[in-house]
């Protein structure tokens, strides 16, 4: 299993499929990928029924009646203890029959980590674009591959429509993540529900940073609450390997920036770019028999690897210490913290990096 990140593809489902149902409805110049969006979201929409009618059935799987009374106890902790929106998302099951909910493209230029964004109205730019069908992300990548550019399509198992379309059903709960270990289901719902809290347009960093904390802290809060030893046990090596990816990844990472920032020729750079990708495989292949026991859910992440999937990666860890430092300062109050998210996303960019940067420079002191 690689839980290397789950929401972008959210935001991105998101924005097309609000345009798209525009589109489908008052009609657009184009239609193309705004259309497969919104077609996608309403056929995954189809396919979903209410969990007490699920579970009623007589036919499901036992060990998938069980996950689905959970989902439900994640939803109602959710709202109770976290704060999180009381609506009717994860409230509904739906078996695509299909391994992720959508893939996403992401691109970056050959020596920069830089992604490349596409630009919607209302929500601003974002530097990925969802599919819902594997063989039409291919195909979307393949272009930006001709270009130059770095480029990776990769599986997301779910994603948020920010709450706008609960009017629709909300976001239902997927065949593609709902038997995940019972913290890492936790850590997902709380995160796209997070997404419905807040959201700054066009800053991925911002909203993905404050979902993947409220997943941590959510995740966290679940486990002191409801888990047995096993279960703790099961989410710290987890969690461990979490932190051994994302260091391993955040080191590469700035040593590439330092690089393509720095002074030497293009062709040094690509020299050197290929070393230090070299070495992440190196690194990764050590660690995972060394610490992992041959735990293989990297795989595919590490197979591909490149600027777009480092520079991607970033969205969800590089802000996240300094939204666990604003939630302390809010007395560790779920209500409060959301309140003054809510007020630095509605700041200009710059403000709102500004304030981001102040509380990481307080926390360094």
């Amino acid at each position: 299993m690689q839980v290397a990140g789950w929401g972008l593809a959210g935001l991105a489902g998101s924005v097309a499929l609000a345009l798209g149902l525009l589109c489908l409805t008052s009609g657009c110049a184009s239609v193309g990928y705004l259309a497969q969006s919104a077609q996608g979201h309403v056929r995954l929409l189809a396919a979903a029924r209410p969990v007490p009618d699920a579970i009623a059935d007589p036919a499901l799987p036992e060990s998938l009646r069980q996950r689905l009374k959970l989902s439900q106890q994640l939803r109602d902790f959710a709202v109770s203890e976290l704060k999180l929106p009381d609506n009717r998302s994860y409230r509904a099951y739906a078996d695509l029959q299909r391994p992720a909910a959508v893939w996403n493209v992401v691109a970056a230029p050959p020596l920069s980590l830089e992604l490349q964004t596409w630009c919607f109205p209302v929500v601003g730019c974002v530097g990925y674009r969802g599919y819902y069908d594997r063989a039409a992300a291919d195909e979307a990548a393949a272009p930006l591959r001709a270009q130059g550019l770095d480029v990776a399509v990769y599986p997301v198992p779910a994603y948020s429509t920010l709450g706008w379309m609960n009017w629709l059903g909300g976001d239902p709960l997927l065949n593609t993540f709902i038997q995940w270990p019972e913290g890492e289901l936790a850590r997902l719902m709380f995160h796209e529900l997070a997404h419905q809290v807040a959201y700054a347009a066009g800053d991925t960093g911002f909203n993905e940073s404050f979902a993947t904390a409220v997943e941590r802290l959510g995740g966290a809060r679940w486990l002191a609450t409801h888990a047995d030893d096993a279960l703790r046990t099961q989410q710290a090596a987890i969690d461990s390997r979490r932190h051994d990816f994302q260091q391993l990844v955040r080191g590469c990472r700035d040593q590439l920036d330092a690089l393509y920032r720095g002074p030497a020729s293009d062709a040094d750079k690509r020299s050197g770019k290929a070393a230090l990708f070299a070495a992440l495989q190196r690194d990764y292949a050590a660690i995972k028999a060394a610490r992992w026991g041959g735990f293989n859910g990297y795989d595919r992440w590490f197979a591909q690897a490149d600027n777009a999937l480092l520079g991607t990666q970033a969205a969800y860890d590089d802000q996240v210490p300094a939204f666990e430092a604003i939630f302390r300062a809010q007395g560790a109050d779920f209500t409060r913290f959301y309140a003054e998210v809510r007020r630095l996303a509605a700041l200009p960019r710059a403000q709102r990096d500004a304030a981001l940067a102040a509380v990481r420079l307080a926390q360094i002191r």
